[in-house]
């Protein structure tokens, strides 16, 4: 079978197999932002459907974050099938955030916080302000520095038997700081989603310009 054929090479080679992975995510990831992906690839977006997928890739990682938390509690009750299952959905969902995320960027744009006022006592907007700008760097230096982590951990997971996970592999290990990463990361995005979109005011900025025809 492809499957089986594919896991041999995957499992003896778990670090190469995740250098390739975290390679192609941060080349898409940062070639859409610069603009070099062709523009063929995203589709046209108006402001309301880049609202739309705003408010859906909230949700899912709302959901992506309820899974990784259920996960933990699984395995530490010693339920294993459940913790996979878990950990699987979640980070399927967290695949499907980032083909909904690169398509905003790249069909529609994005959105800037505007803080005239905070509108909350005795707090000033530009205190609320360096607030917003400090749990956004944290949820954006997670996502990227935890990428190879989170892919360790998956690819030990998909190659290697439950009882090899635990007295071959250093997967406990991994999975508890992929984990932990993952879910503060996506936490403090659904947070930024909150201020940018529901609490403050903000200012569109349309996608960038194409670099490659």
């Amino acid at each position: 079978m492809a499957t089986a054929s594919l896991r041999g090479p995957v499992k003896a080679h778990p670090l190469a197999t995740v250098a390739v992975l975290s390679v192609v995510g941060y080349v898409l990831v940062v070639g859409t932002f610069l603009g070099v992906v062709p523009g063929s690839v995203f589709p046209d977006l108006s402001l309301a459907e880049v609202n739309l997928l705003s408010d859906a890739i909230a949700v899912v990682n709302t959901v992506a974050t309820l899974l990784l938390v259920a996960g933990w509690y699984f395995i530490r009750r010693g339920e294993v099938r459940r913790h996979a299952a878990a950990m699987s959905a979640s980070f399927l969902l967290i695949l499907v955030f980032l083909v909904m995320y690169l398509t905003k960027i790249g069909g529609g744009g994005t959105k800037e916080i505007v803080i005239a006022s905070s509108g909350l006592p005795f707090v000033p907007a530009s205190a609320v302000y360096a607030a917003y700008l400090g749990m956004l760097a944290v949820h954006v230096l997670l996502s990227i520095v935890s990428v190879p982590v989170v892919l360790y951990a998956i690819v030990l997971g998909a190659t290697h038997t439950p009882h090899e996970l635990r007295t071959e592999t250093p997967h406990r290990r991994v999975g508890r700081v992929a984990a932990s990463a993952w879910i503060l990361s996506l936490s403090l995005g659904v947070v930024t989603y909150l201020l940018l979109n529901h609490v403050y005011s903000w200012r569109f900025v349309e996608a960038v310009v194409v670099l490659v025809p």
